[in-house]
């Protein structure tokens, strides 16, 4: 299968452009971008692509001026904000090794990364396109991005019921395991409110419930003597961890909490289920019924990142990997609001391509997350989970027609309410004389996006399934540099690890 999805223009008429502009029209306006008012549930949702650009005609019909919706200038997929192959790259580099390429998923290196795109006044999702010509000929890379409101006041957030499952295996004595789990969970206990409740869940060849639902306040000091005495065992039955610290959520459920289960595990699955589709099979009432999603924390120099990323996925959840005290701080404690709240659930963006200007198009990336165009409006077909203060970001290698002017691409994003499950949608267009005439001469963060594109494109290209980016610098020292310049002009942290990362990989090659 190929990492990037590839589309060309097909001039094709007739009968598909008469079936296309009836689609078109049966369309209103889409959610929070109306003018009018109207309720985005009150809205068809059978599946059509969404509009490309047009305009309102006066019966909220949308005409859409010659630039229909062409299927073949489609590209759907799932909201993914995973980081956890960014890092546990990071981490394999930084052991002296090049990680496997199938561990490599180019938008999770992509949304490692802080952008500035604009943040929506209220819950839902603003819409940035951008994009930047590069230097192989007609090729631009756009990049769509989306954002959800801040997490300043985090006080603002309903009450968390947490049930944690810990992995006490044997493998989890290795340092940087079972201790940096057990120093995370004990932090993350001070930071929590006093009306925020815990339960622990713990599993080797079997799992047990150690401490039921407990509310903070007033029982800290009992949370931290259980979080102390976990101690590693035997084997690895994450099947059995799962689908007890599901039951045991449910048993704490909280009505008008936030009702998650947090995963900790190197997810070296030896015992029981190994099989991420058949342990999610067996906990899928209790996720559908209650709603209870699944945040995956991986750990340990070997790691199970296929299993852990893909329960992640089909549990309505993410996964991050930390190795060291610094990275779990960042994700216990600055992270929390955003890893334990929801802002939208089953969220699906789509792109529209002007089959006037777009010759063809590849999404980097999500292969894992890709939604056939005919669903983007089906609710019923899953998405993903994003809560406050995140960025989602999608980055696309475009080739235009030669010499093409005018409208380049649509974004939309489709979400479901948390609580009412009410459908909603905003969109935002780019248009070719908007496209930055380089990289360089791009915005600092939009580099940054495409530094970390190349970096994950160069990861995996030993691997034949996929396409090298257009532009991208062949030796790595080239774009190591161009990573050290961006550190130096964002001055973030962030990005000086990144131009570290990228300099171990080109030591490696030599």
């Amino acid at each position: 299968m190929e990492a990037y999805e590839r589309y060309r223009t097909r001039k094709r008429r007739g009968a598909l452009l008469a079936l296309t502009v009836a689609g078109g029209l049966l369309l209103t306006a889409c959610g929070g971008g109306t003018d009018d008012g109207s309720r985005a549930s009150d809205r068809d949702t059978s599946g059509l692509p969404a509009p490309a650009h047009g305009h309102e005609d006066g019966d909220g019909s949308r005409e859409q001026e010659g630039r229909e919706a062409d299927p073949d200038h489609l590209s759907t997929f799932a909201l993914d904000v995973d980081t956890a192959s960014y890092d546990y790259a990071r981490r394999t580099l930084a052991d002296g090794r090049f990680p496997d390429p199938s561990t490599v998923r180019p938008e999770e290196f992509v949304n490692s990364f802080r952008q500035d795109y604009e943040r929506p006044d209220g819950d839902g999702f603003s819409v940035t396109v951008d994009g930047a010509r590069t230097d192989d000929e007609d090729w631009s890379l756009v990049r769509v991005g989306l954002a959800t409101r801040s997490t300043e006041r985090t006080g603002e957030r309903p009450p968390a019921a947490l049930t944690f499952v810990v992995d006490v295996s044997g493998s989890m004595a290795e340092p940087g395991r079972l201790d940096l789990a057990q120093e995370s969970l004990s932090v993350m206990t001070d930071r929590l409110r006093d009306d925020d409740s815990v339960a622990i869940v713990t599993f080797s060849d079997e799992a047990e419930t150690v401490l039921p639902m407990t509310r903070l306040d007033g029982n800290r000091d009992e949370i931290h003597d259980v979080i102390s005495e976990l101690d590693t065992r035997d084997s690895t039955n994450l099947g059995a961890g799962v689908e007890t610290g599901y039951e045991t959520a449910v048993e704490g459920l909280r009505e008008g909490a936030t009702n998650r289960v947090v995963l900790v595990s190197d997810a070296l699955a030896n015992t029981g289920d190994t099989d991420a589709d058949t342990i999610l099979e067996r906990i899928s009432g209790e996720r559908r019924e209650h709603g209870i999603t699944l945040f995956g924390v991986g750990v340990g120099s070997d790691y199970g990142d296929a299993l852990m990323e893909r329960l992640a996925d089909k549990g309505d959840g993410h996964t991050v990997y930390v190795s060291g005290t610094e990275e779990a701080r960042k994700v216990f404690c600055e992270q929390l609001p955003r890893n334990i709240d929801l802002t939208a659930r089953d969220a699906k963006a789509q792109v529209a391509f002007d089959p006037e200007t777009v010759e063809e198009f590849r999404l980097v990336g999500y292969d894992n997350r890709r939604v056939a165009d005919e669903d983007f409006r089906d609710d019923r077909v899953d998405g993903g989970e994003v809560g406050p203060g995140h960025t989602v970001t999608a980055l696309y290698a475009v080739r235009t027609e030669p010499g093409a002017e005018g409208h380049l691409a649509t974004a939309t994003v489709r979400w479901l309410d948390p609580d009412s499950r009410d459908p909603h949608e905003e969109s935002g267009d780019l248009e070719t004389d908007a496209l930055h005439d380089s990289l360089r001469a791009a915005p600092s963060r939009f580099q940054v996006t495409a530094v970390a594109a190349y970096f994950a494109d160069g990861l995996r290209s030993g691997d034949d399934r996929y396409h090298r980016l257009p532009g991208a610098p062949v030796p790595f020292a080239e774009l190591a540099d161009h990573a050290r310049g961006l550190a130096r002009t964002t001055e973030d942290g962030a990005v000086r690890e990144l131009a570290e990362a990228i300099e171990q990989a080109d030591r490696r090659r030599d």
